[in-house]
């Protein structure tokens, strides 16, 4: 396996781009905006605007979709209303037409289970609202491919999403008991890297830390990491489910680097 094409540069996109070139890839990376390519080839990552919105009638034939692997990172954007995620990925499909990848994975999330009192695993996945629904649909359309893989990234902090600012301030906020269920950025992408490089991979991984503080407990102290003020929680006790990320540890032998969310606030 020489070359990867990563379908979403962003938050994620990028940092995992820079990464397989450093471990001797060849990369080819998609933007949806042209002014945003720029600085992708200064860090040898041969770039393609991609506008899943607009798509050139040519665009199957780009040389974007020629690679040994794909990765498919798009987000889905639900709550800020995109009713188009599922049409976009859909078109993504097609684009990539008839090419045979050595693998294929999509970058999904653990929105897809409910928040009930008990652990999750891979397995427990459901169409419990209208959100969950379409994220299973969009797994859906990849996850018949060969050599496919679904990795369900858990709440995601890091470099520009530190989670003091989540409930920084706010008051009589619910849910103190509810466990936290988080990954940063670096297990992120080692995971999706693990998966890339290994032969024989199971269909779907959650990729979430193992240790799970309760909201009331992480959130006063991720504020208090950045000098803010520390949110204020009601007596109001919500259902609170643990996401098990440890599949991928026992399948594939992985290690996550930052296992406990309060530690990981120094990282982010």
């Amino acid at each position: 396996m020489n070359t990867i094409t990563v379908i979403g540069c962003g938050w994620f996109g990028l940092p995992f781009a820079k990464h397989l070139i450093n471990q001797g890839f060849q990369v080819k990376a998609s933007k949806r905006q042209v002014d945003d390519l720029v600085s992708l080839p200064q860090l040898g990552i041969e770039a393609y605007q991609l506008d899943l919105a607009n798509v050139s009638h040519d665009a199957k034939n780009s040389s974007l979709f020629d690679a040994d692997a794909i990765v498919i990172n798009i987000p889905p954007g639900l709550k800020r209303g995109n009713s188009d995620y599922l049409h976009y990925l859909t078109t993504l499909k097609q684009l990539m037409g008839a090419r045979l990848y050595q693998k294929v994975i999509f970058i999904s999330t653990t929105g897809v289970y409910p928040s009930d009192d008990q652990t999750v695993t891979e397995a427990d996945a459901s169409a419990f609202n209208d959100t969950a629904s379409t994220l299973l649909q969009a797994e859906a359309i990849f996850a018949t491919l060969p050599n496919s893989c679904i990795v369900r990234f858990s709440g995601l902090v890091g470099p520009k999403r530190h989670p003091g600012r989540f409930f920084a301030g706010k008051s009589d906020v619910s849910g103190a008991n509810v466990a936290v269920n988080l990954v940063h950025l670096d297990d992120c992408i080692a995971a999706v890297s693990l998966v890339l490089t290994s032969s024989n991979t199971l269909p779907i991984y959650n990729v979430a830390a193992p240790i799970h503080p309760t909201r009331g407990e992480f959130y006063v102290a991720a504020t208090t990491h950045l000098g803010l003020t520390a949110p204020q929680f009601n007596l109001q006790h919500q259902p609170s489910k643990v996401i098990d990320g440890q599949l991928i540890c026992q399948d594939l032998g992985f290690q996550y680097r930052h296992p406990d969310p309060l530690k990981m606030l120094d990282a982010c």
